[in-house]
Formats: structure tokens, sequence, C-alpha cells
């Protein structure tokens, strides 16, 4: 029976993606594990490994094909013995649709998404509803797993990163003897999408042949509609400050004079060196830990406190930005942090990030000191509660004991979800923060 390959959904919130590539073609022989196309997304490039054996009847989507839906049909694969001329006739609503994936990734860190329940147990699993009438998120495997043993993914906990069912999920849950689940609820309807003005009506506004029009690329599209989500849904709340980063400065001269020196393909180079950024990254996620009750995520069933800091840094890519998020940086080394923010930030220009990379975390820094900006306010990126725009460390005139001293000052704006962090909690988080950016050695220990 021929078999449908169609769009895979390579993280929890893809609606679309371009097949850049195909690394087969019609007749060819496949495997489980072979990799057959390669898919951009706004954020990333991935390669989509084949799930089932047999052979390439027909390409549907050409490669180059942008805007493909997930879950559209891209090929069709003829099983074992199945003469491929037909399987490629063949009409596509009766052949089997069994979704593609990417790679699975490494299973050392599994962050959640906020509205999964926190880091669980592969077993045993217990049901879990999907809620807002959101999709499950699961491996094409563990999908087809599940429809042969007549269970609902919705009812089936996932262990995998940001929540995914995997195939071990699916295995207990057989085991586990869990039932069909129950009809979900109906999904309320989505609000009506904030519309500006036309572009008949903008273009109107211009003489023709003053401008040209560049097309936006998915990353632009993306980015755009999250921020209309962001400030229509979100009540932001501003809190600024001052902080004094003199012994910060110091601390880290000293300590980037000490890093030992490695050998490099282009030479002796040190082992670390560390940016005024991956202090503040450092002294957030210790604040959050320090204010646990800011260290959460807003949810219409509950409020989500996290058990660590996952911390988000606004990395600039041509044609907008990415955040990749340092894992439990509340535990990690400032060496660590340095390193792994510099592999990840380059990465992340070529757009070789994976999805549990970028997607996820409980807050994020914006720094645009580098650019001379002193003070600006970031917009929340959900399910975030927080973010933290960073502006530029200058010499400024201070009073200190009736006297005017200068000093190396930083100003730091916390944009915060006011229905998770109010005010008085916001100001809390923003005083700890200053605390350890002003006495650094604090973040040593």
């Amino acid at each position: 029976m021929p078999i449908n390959i169609t769009m895979p959904a390579l993280s929890p919130t893809m609606e679309e993606g371009n097949l850049a590539k195909w690394l087969v073609k019609e007749g060819d022989k496949v495997a489980p594990g072979d990799v057959i196309a390669e898919i951009e997304t706004d954020k990333a490039t991935m390669e989509v490994e084949a799930v089932d054996e047999g052979t390439v009847a027909k390409i549907v989507v050409p490669a180059g094909t942008e805007g493909v839906k997930v879950n559209a049909l891209i090929a069709v694969l003829a099983e074992e013995g199945e003469d491929a001329g037909a399987a490629a006739k063949a009409d596509a609503p009766k052949a089997e649709a069994k979704p593609q994936k990417a790679a699975e990734p490494a299973p050392a860190e599994k962050p959640k998404q906020p509205e999964a329940k926190a880091e669980a147990p592969a077993a045993p699993v217990a049901p879990q509803k999907s809620t807002g009438g959101e999709r499950t998120f699961a491996s094409p495997l563990a999908r087809r797993l599940a429809k042969d043993a007549g269970l609902d993914l919705s009812a089936v906990t996932g262990s995998g990163p940001h929540g995914r069912v995997v195939k071990a999920d699916v295995e207990a849950a057989s085991k586990g003897g869990v039932a069909k689940a129950a009809p979900a609820d109906k999904a309320a309807p989505a609000a009506a999408p904030v519309k500006g003005m036309s572009d008949d009506a903008i273009l109107k506004l211009f003489e023709e042949g003053s401008y040209e029009i560049v097309p936006h690329d998915n990353m632009r599209k993306t980015i755009a509609r999250r921020l209309v989500e962001a400030k229509s849904t979100v009540p932001h709340f501003y809190l600024t400050l001052d902080c004094e980063i003199d012994a910060l400065l110091a601390l880290r001269k000293q300590i980037n004079d000490a890093a030992p020196v490695k050998k490099t393909e282009k030479g002796e180079a040190p082992a670390y060196k560390l940016s005024v950024n991956d202090l503040v990254i450092k002294a957030m996620a210790m604040a959050l830990v320090a204010v646990p009750d800011a260290n959460v995520s807003w949810s219409e069933g509950g409020m989500l406190k996290h058990k660590h800091a996952d911390v988000g840094v606004a990395v600039s890519i041509p044609g907008g930005l990415i955040t990749p998020i340092i894992r439990k940086a509340d535990q990690k080394s400032l060496s660590a942090i340095s390193n792994e923010m510099k592999d990840m930030a380059a990465r992340a220009r070529n757009k070789k990030l994976k999805p549990e990379e970028y997607q996820g975390g409980t807050t994020a820094v914006s720094n645009l000191g580098m650019f001379g900006i002193k003070d600006f306010a970031a917009v929340i990126n959900p399910p975030h509660a927080t973010i933290l725009a960073v502006g530029a460390g200058e010499e400024r005139a201070v009073v200190k004991n009736g006297e005017i001293k200068v000093a190396n000052v930083m100003s730091v704006t916390l944009s915060t979800d006011h229905r998770a962090v109010d005010g008085a909690l916001g100001a809390e988080l923003l005083a700890a923060f200053k605390r350890l950016i002003e006495n650094p050695m604090g973040m040593l220990v």
C-alpha cells in the first residue's frame, strides 16, 4: 500500500516550511533513518529522515518550494514488493499518511514547553489533555504505534523534548492499559487577528516607483506574528534601575587574564573569554533562583514554577533575530556559559540551531549596549514572564557619601508579564540582579 510522506512538524509551533532540497530521487530505495530531504523553517535548516522502508515512487513537492504547510503531501513511498509506478498513480487520500521526522534530539537535557508538566519520567504514563485545542506533538513512529494500538495521543504524556510523545511513551501507555481518550473539549474560537493598514492603503501613500517591495521571508513573518501576539495578549510592566559595574569589569579582567591557553586550528588561544553579557546571563539566572516566585510562566490553567533558570539570549542574525537558550544557567560556570553562548551564536547565524536549542526557556536577556544604547524596553517572548533589556556601561557622575564620584554605570529595564510577575515581585527580582552585578564574586561560589 502506498505510503504518503508529509511535511513534518519540526517543532511544536511550526506551521509551514520550505522544502530546500531532496537528497533522494524517484526510484531510489530508502530505509528507516535515511536522510531524504532538508527542510528550512523560519529559524533553522533541518534534515528529515525516512521512517519506513521502500522505494520513492513520486516526489510531489519539488525542491525549492516555499511555504509548504505541515502535513501536506510531499512524496509517495512504495512499500517493499509494491510496483512504484502504480504507487505513484495511487490517489493520495487512499495512501496511508505517515509523517516523517527530523533526527531525534540528544536526550541529555529535556526542556519542557510551559503547557507541559515539569520534567517527567517516561513511565508511568499519565493521561494528559491538550489545552486550548492544540495538537499533540509526537514523533511519526509514536503516532503510527498509537494508531495501531487504538490510543489517542492526547491521553499520553510525552517524555521527549518539549513534551514530545516518543515510542517509549506509547509502549508504556499500551502496557499500562491507557484507554482511548475522551473527545477533547471544543476549543474556544481564536481571537480575531489584529489588522493594520491594508497593503493598498500603504502603497497609495508613496509615489509609484519611489520604492521596491522586498517579500517577507518566513523568519520575518514569524517575528511579526509573535510580536503582535505578545503585545496584544501580554500586559507588559516595566522596571528600570542602574547598576554600577566597576567591580564586575575588574573581576572579568582578572578571570580572563587567568584563562589557560589551549591549542586550536588557528594556533594558541585562551580557553575562554568572558563578556559582560556572560556575567549578565549568570546574574539573571541566579536572581531567578533567589526569587523563585518570579521564575514562572503564565498559563490559564495555573502558574508554572520552574525548577531551573533557562536563559534565552537575543542574537541578531540576517533578516531577524533568534534566542538560543542557556539551559540551567544558574548551575553553570561563567566559562561554560561563555563558550556555550559563543557556539550557539555562531550556529544561530548559520541557521544550524536545533528547535530545542531556541524554544522554551524561562526568561531572556536582550543586550544592545554594544551599539551604545543607554536604555530600552524589550518585548516579552511568551511563554517567558520576564525579559531583561541591557544598556551600555558608561562613566557617569554618582553621589557617594555626599561626594560626586565617577563610576561605570549600566542601566537595565525588566519587562514583566503583569499576570505572573507584578510590580513588587519584579522589583525584588531586579534588586537581586543588581546585588549580583555589583558584588560579582557571589557568582563564583
